[in-house]
């Protein structure tokens, strides 16, 4: 979900209440950083679908990247399919040729990437994530014929209707959360997380207050605990605004 000026408002709020508030994100580091510097929000971040867990000074706790060797044979699946995926390494997006695609996610998430020509000639370290950018509707029609080769050593989910995800085995924002609740000491029982797409359905099942947005996708409707108003209307701004005004 974007994080709209109520919404960042109410982190803030929350921040200074000391109502620790952790972004969980599929972005990479630097882009959700870039989001939360500006809105002086120095908190841990669950990135990366959970592959990254860094603390409020940037560095990372926890880096569940994907085996080269299957990063590679992802890749050539999807060139099968006809394909070129974005890669990440060491917080930086790297692609094979400079393409409308890459330009328009480098735009959309305030980043640089790199063309490296061919990426079976190129990839040689783990990846933190692959991500297939293209049509909503040719994903969908992808995605089932990735899970079906390489959903027992994948995680493979949508993040976006037009954003395709690949990350290493039992990766989730789901289990981010449950590494940094180790880390930091705190429980499900004390925990909300708020999501709408499909690569927040571990995420809105860790807590014991799972919340999804009105504007989610069914399944993670029917998995939360609680439907809020929807991104547009500010519906997670309401319900931080709603949780701190009990407090006072």
């Amino acid at each position: 979900m974007t994080l709209r000026p109520r919404t960042i408002a109410a982190m803030q709020r929350a921040h200074a209440a000391g109502v620790p508030v952790i972004v969980v994100t599929g972005r990479m580091v630097k882009s959700v950083r870039q989001a939360l510097e500006p809105a002086g929000l120095a908190a841990p971040v669950i990135a990366y679908q959970g592959a990254v867990v860094a603390d409020e000074d940037g560095r990372w706790l926890r880096h569940e990247p994907i085996p080269v060797a299957l990063a590679r044979e992802i890749v050539a699946a999807l060139a099968e399919e006809g394909h070129s995926p974005n890669v990440y390494v060491d917080d930086e997006l790297y692609v094979a040729t400079d393409t409308p695609e890459a330009r328009a996610y480098a735009d959309l998430n305030r980043i640089d990437f790199h063309v490296v020509g061919p990426l079976l000639d190129w990839l040689d370290e783990p990846p933190t994530k692959l991500v297939c950018v293209g049509d909503p509707g040719m994903l969908d029609a992808l995605e089932p014929r990735m899970k079906a080769r390489f959903g027992d050593r994948a995680h493979i989910a949508k993040s976006l209707p037009h954003f395709l995800e690949f990350a290493k085995a039992g990766v989730t924002k789901g289990a981010g959360m449950d590494f940094l609740a180790r880390h930091l000491g705190f429980t499900k029982a004390e925990t909300i997380a708020f999501g709408d797409g499909e690569n927040d359905l571990e995420l809105v099942e860790w807590p014991d207050y799972g919340i999804a947005v009105a504007n989610a996708q069914a399944r993670v409707k029917a998995l939360a605990r609680w439907v809020c108003p929807s991104a547009e209307d500010e519906g997670v701004a309401q319900v931080l605004e709603a949780l701190l005004d009990s407090k006072t």
